[in-house]
This record gives C-alpha cells, sequence and structure tokens, in this order.
C-alpha cells in the first residue's frame, strides 16, 4: 500500500498533531513519575492518550523500576514488549498493579 502524497499543509497538520499527542503521554508519564496518578488510575484512563502509551515506559516511570525490573514484571503478567496499555486485558492490568503495589 502507497502512503498517500500530502500537501505541505496537510503534512504541517499531522506534525502539529504528532507533537500535541507526544507531549500529552509525557505529561501523563510525569505525573505518574510524581506520583500524582498511580498505574491502576492510569489504567481506568479511557482517554486515548492514555492507551497509546507504552506498558513499559508506564512502568519505567514509577519510583524504583528501570527497565530490567519493567521486563520482568511485564513478562510475569504475560504482557509483550511492545503492548500499549489500551491492549492490556483484565487480568494483565490486575497483575501488574499488584506487582507494583506497596
Amino acid at each position: 500500500m502507497a502512503l498517500p502524497v500530502l500537501t505541505p499543509e496537510q503534512r504541517q497538520a499531522a506534525l502539529v498533531k504528532a507533537t500535541e499527542a507526544r507531549q500529552a503521554r509525557a505529561a501523563l508519564l510525569a505525573r505518574l513519575k510524581n506520583g500524582e496518578l498511580t498505574l491502576a488510575e492510569l489504567f481506568e484512563r479511557d482517554d486515548d492518550t492514555a492507551k497509546k502509551i507504552k506498558v513499559s515506559q508506564a512502568l519505567r516511570a514509577l519510583s524504583g523500576i528501570g527497565p530490567t525490573k519493567a521486563a520482568a514484571l511485564m513478562e510475569r503478567a504475560g504482557v509483550d514488549e511492545k503492548r500499549r496499555v489500551g491492549g492490556l486485558g483484565v487480568q494483565q492490568r490486575r497483575k501488574l498493579v499488584e506487582a507494583v503495589s506497596p
């Protein structure tokens, strides 16, 4: 399938939209990192911004969890490394929340 040919205006609009989406995801991850938002609250959100965050990024935003521990938690919960929050099942969400809860 060939990519559509975009006009310069369409291309610029797409770039602006992509930048806004990245900034919104970064803001959510920052709230998670600061403790303003819990992993359970992130999983409960029903907006596209939250759904498109990679699970590994969300876990790494939590205090004390780096790439290795995030990968181990995801493996134990049966979550693929490329999975996004919107694609998680109920049991996967529950296992991850239980694993990071104090």
